[in-house]
């Protein structure tokens, strides 16, 4: 009788810890979207600060801080929420002609360097094709030459 409600209840256990990791969880709800763009992630940051400030004060009022604590705290906290309020005013601002000029220099460079050719690390003697940037084949010790890829 005693083993049956044991097994019963292991039984159980084991379908309460192991039913989470078999079902596909299809919602959309449980994805947070994540927004990379910098000025979304300074108001972000900014709103936290702000949650961090509103927390303080309640914090103090209750009397779980110390008045010096709480006045060095709220000076840093205040300090950032300035700086990320300049820092999202300055990302906000229109490019100049030279900050415009300087993304298309940069960008220009980019599109140069993804156009290098890559550069193959295939033995002369053996054949061998070294994942990595050798100087000796990692199959047969021959010294390497680089060459482009395609050559």
């Amino acid at each position: 009788m005693y083993v049956a409600i044991a097994l019963a209840v292991a039984l159980v256990l084991v379908v309460f810890v192991v039913a989470p990791l078999l079902t596909t969880d299809s919602k959309q709800d449980a994805v947070v979207p994540v927004d990379v763009t910098p000025a979304a992630d300074l108001k972000r940051r900014r709103l936290v600060v702000y949650e961090n400030i509103q927390d303080l004060d309640f914090e103090y009022k209750s009397g779980k801080i110390a008045p010096d604590d709480y006045e060095s705290l709220r000076e840093s906290y205040m300090s950032e929420a300035a700086h990320l309020m300049l820092a999202s005013q300055e990302a906000d601002r229109p490019l100049s002609a030279m900050d415009s000029f300087i993304e298309r220099e940069v960008a220009a460079r980019r599109a140069r360097h993804k156009a290098r050719p890559v550069e193959e690390y295939r033995c002369a003697k053996c054949g061998f094709e070294n994942p990595v940037p050798v100087k000796f084949c990692g199959n047969c010790g021959a010294p390497v030459v680089a060459s482009a890829k395609g050559s």
